[in-house]
């Protein structure tokens, strides 16, 4: 049984029931039956699909935006924000993948030679709770262009959402199978990368969760793609924009209440700013305002766990006696639901928790940095790669620092988040592959070569 809980309150929504292994067995059968005839499908037919999801996420965009907010927390502007973006990632690919799916002719003495992207089977999809319908879209949609099939184990605090998408795909026209749900347990997911009809597996979460998952799927020679979250840095160069930085740094940590994957966590500042940045960046944070999600003056919500509230404060508390100095926050808001107050850490060093470990929550953890090839240095110093950001006037010089830095996406004077026109992905502890853009459209493509020669 697996049940929703309300962060802001505390209070159960719902309850559901979920698949044992028979059940997850059935689930697989019938994507793999329904593969076998979707990949079959006219590409042009398969696309139609995807406009008419993008029709109903619009129409549902209030009723799909308010249930986010209830399970995960997240403010209600931010879960329209992420409806929107859903469909207009739906009618991004329906438009580019005639042209990025078409055969390719490559030039030759005799015969043909050709390049074709054919769908590899059912696709699992382990999805984390921070996006509710971002991740599972972002994955599913260029999956299902592609001719595939995806099998969705989503997280258990947002069933309601992932029963929702279902719903929807229905409705678009989806045919019966080509997605199906997985209410597993974690004890079940080996079973279903096991499953002969599941070619490849696609996660978003821990470090911890993708070596287990990539230890399965590599043992039985499955394709997968990992995107395992990051301790992302953010230099600020002596010569940034005070005000600027310090309003980008704060947007790049509190949205979703410093629950994105690529969120800022680590603000590595050139020694000559460091002490005003600091100060500005923590009279910003003060400046917010937790409250309810679907308030409108609330600036800041819960976490979406309870018991990522504790690990979060565990983090803060380990640091600070380790030597970090809080500046603000480092403590739980008293009342019901599952608030932490923005917080600042300065002093942070290699070492403590606030830079060794990502921090989902409100925390930014200030470093000073001797120069900007330290700063660099301080940024590579992390067992992850996935985001990052360079503050400075100089653009130029700003280019050259994020091409040193071991990441799959940087930011110069802006803040990086997923983008359906970019490939989003990291290196190193955040995981391999890629998402989104051409490359996640045909990440779990056979890429197949014809050679032709004329009789």
């Amino acid at each position: 049984m697996f049940a929703s809980i309300n962060p802001a309150t505390g209070q159960f929504l719902a309850r559901y029931s979920a698949h044992d292994a028979p059940a997850a067995r059935r689930i697989l059968d019938g994507c793999a039956a329904a593969y076998g005839l979707w990949r079959d499908v006219p590409l042009d037919e398969r696309l139609t699909v995807l406009t008419r999801l993008a029709d109903r996420l619009e129409a549902r965009l209030d009723d799909l935006a308010g249930l986010a907010s209830r399970e995960m927390g997240k403010l209600l502007a931010e879960s329209r924000a992420e409806v929107r973006r859903c469909a207009r990632a739906c009618r991004f690919y329906a438009k580019m993948a005639p042209r990025w799916l078409a055969p390719e002719t490559i030039a030759c003495e005799t015969g043909r030679r050709l390049v074709v992207y054919e769908p590899l089977g059912v696709i699992l999809a382990v999805m984390p709770w921070n996006f509710p319908y971002w991740q599972v879209l972002r994955a599913a949609i260029p999956l299902l262009a592609a001719g595939n099939a995806v099998a969705v184990k989503h997280a258990h605090n947002v069933t309601g959402a992932s029963l929702a998408l279902e719903a929807l795909f229905a409705e678009a026209g989806l045919p019966d199978g080509v997605l199906g749900l997985l209410r597993i347990d974690n004890a079940l997911v080996a079973e279903a990368i096991g499953h002969p009809a599941v070619r490849g597996v696609t996660l978003t979460g821990s470090a911890r969760a993708g070596a287990a998952v990539g230890a399965l799927a590599g043992a039985a020679v499955k394709k997968t793609v990992m995107e395992l979250g990051g301790s992302d840095p953010f230099i600020v160069l002596a010569d940034a924009a005070l005000d600027d930085c310090c309003a980008a740094a704060e947007t790049a940590r509190m949205r979703v209440c410093g629950q994105a994957c690529i969120a800022a966590k680590r603000f590595l500042v050139e020694a000559p700013l460091y002490p005003v940045f600091a100060e500005r960046l923590a009279e910003r944070l003060a400046a917010h305002r937790p409250g309810d999600p679907f308030d409108p003056a609330t600036t800041v919500g819960p976490l979406a766990r309870e018991d990522l509230l504790a690990n979060l404060d565990r983090q803060v508390r380990e640091s600070v006696a380790m030597g970090a100095k809080l500046a603000l926050g480092g403590h739980r808001l008293p009342g019901p639901g599952f608030y932490y107050a923005p917080t600042l850490l300065t002093e942070v060093r290699p070492g403590m928790p606030a830079f060794e470990e990502e921090l989902f929550g409100p925390v930014a953890a200030v470093v000073e940095a001797a120069d900007a090839d330290a700063a660099v240095a301080l940024a590579n110093a992390s067992p992850y790669g996935l985001g990052a950001s360079v503050g400075t006037a100089d653009t130029a010089r700003g280019l050259r620092l994020a091409r040193r830095i071991e990441a799959g996406m940087v930011a110069v004077n802006a803040v990086p988040r997923s983008d359906f026109r970019l490939p989003f992905g990291g290196v190193k502890g955040s995981g391999h592959g890629r998402e989104l853009a051409r490359y996640g459209l045909t990440e779990f493509c056979n890429i197949k070569s014809l050679i032709v020669e004329d009789a």
